[in-house]
């Protein structure tokens, strides 16, 4: 009876986070195709745009290291609650300023609500989720992503055109809002202290340091700066082509994307190993970046909105699975804090770096660019990934295991 107790909260949790990831994303990505525009009208030129929008990565890089804290040693719900906090209130903040540096204030306080909710939930995933079925698990409850990011894009861009800025922040606001109602009924796992007589827990350097953490988190790094430069400069880039396009129908389609390439890789990747997936999808990363470079057409725009979506939809869930593979449960948090404070500081870097950049090249060639952020990371990858080139190279192609995952997990 107690197990299946536990199967059935286990079940009852995954569905809850579920609903609260949706609201969550939905929130976060109706801003997408709106916030860059609200900031040029303002008055902002191309390098203060970016400045503005890099601003989200401070509040995720002076947060994560408490937070994963926080996530192991008071549990996952109150971290996913103080992300939910800082959603509901940031976009109302976006409303009520005018000057730059405020809205650079306010951006890296919504930076915070990533940090949080992100470490939350993939670690709650982590803990729910049955070992032999991990990748799939969290390939499934990744969705949200791209599912909210589909919602929130369409909805926020349609909202703005037809009744202006204030009702699409506000609207960004109502999302989070019923995210933090949902979070209510979800129950804390245990919470895992280290065994006796194992060493000191290792500090954040440590792991973010660590064999097993750097290389993924340098991946994490150069996809930080790639995201960042198409959340800030897509929809400015399509306006200054005189494309026919929506900001919001690329992100949506990018999403749908993202969406239809999780169904698969995830439970793919317990089979054939999280590095394949890894690698294809830097690949697809690298066409992405050299069809935006070349676009002149609704439809092109559109095809890499669909080959960026599906890399989008497989590097993050396959990274995840991968570190989960290589913690401790009573590390989780912390390690998922060290690996993505490289992805915090692309972020951090595009804003400002692209948008000094889209000043000296224009908006077109910074995606020839990314295109190059994209090949350099496939090299990383295919030599780094694992104990020597040899290694590496096998489980960044699908031919050997990980060679960091610990025992207790089945080696792919």
């Amino acid at each position: 009876m107690l197990r299946i107790f536990n199967i059935q909260l286990r079940h009852n949790n995954l569905l809850v986070l579920f609903a609260a990831g949706l609201l969550f994303w939905s929130s976060l990505a109706s801003l997408l195709p709106t916030l860059p525009l609200y900031i040029e009208e303002l008055g902002a030129n191309k390098q203060q745009i970016g400045i503005v929008m890099g601003s989200f990565a401070i509040g995720l890089l002076l947060s994560r290291v408490f937070l994963g804290y926080l996530a192991d040693t008071r549990g996952r719900k109150i971290v996913l609650q103080i992300g939910m906090l800082v959603a509901v209130l940031a976009p109302l903040g976006y409303n009520f300023v005018s000057s730059i540096s405020l809205l650079m204030v306010i951006r890296a306080f919504h930076g915070i609500s990533i940090a949080a909710f992100s470490i939350g939930f993939i670690s709650l995933v982590a803990d729910l989720a049955p070992t032999e079925k991990r990748g799939e698990v969290i390939g499934y409850m990744s969705l949200v992503n791209p599912v909210g990011m589909a919602i929130g894009p369409a909805i926020g861009g349609y909202l703005q055109e037809i009744a202006g800025w204030t009702p699409a922040l506000i609207l960004a606001a109502i999302l989070a809002s019923l995210g933090l109602l949902s979070i209510i009924p979800i129950v804390n796992p245990p919470i895992h202290t280290q065994p006796p007589g194992e060493q000191k827990q290792s500090s954040f350097w440590q792991i973010l340091l660590s064999p097993r953490v750097r290389v993924p988190a340098l991946i994490l790094l150069l996809i930080g700066i790639i995201l960042g430069a198409l959340h800030t400069f897509v929809p400015l880039f399509i306006k200054s082509t005189g494309v026919d396009l929506n900001a919001g129908l690329f992100y949506t389609t990018a999403a749908i994307a993202s969406f239809s390439a999780r169904f698969f890789t995830g439970k793919a990747s317990d089979r054939l190993g999280r590095g394949l997936f890894v690698t294809l999808s830097l690949i697809g990363y690298t066409i992405a970046m050299v069809m935006l470079w070349t676009a002149n057409s609704k439809e092109t725009f559109l095809l890499a909105a669909i080959v960026d979506g599906a890399a989008a939809g497989t590097i993050i869930p396959m990274i995840s699975a991968m570190l989960t593979d290589r913690a401790q449960p009573q590390e989780r948090g912390r390690l998922f804090a060290s690996s993505l404070m490289g992805f915090d500081i692309g972020l951090g870097i595009a804003g400002p770096v692209v948008g000094f950049l889209a000043q000296e090249v224009g908006y077109r060639n910074i995606f020839g660019y990314a295109a190059l952020l994209a090949t350099l990371g496939i090299l990383i990858f295919l030599t780094q990934s694992s104990k020597g080139l040899p290694n590496s190279l096998r489980f960044a192609l699908g031919r050997g295991k990980d060679a960091y995952a610990l025992n207790s997990v089945r080696n792919l």
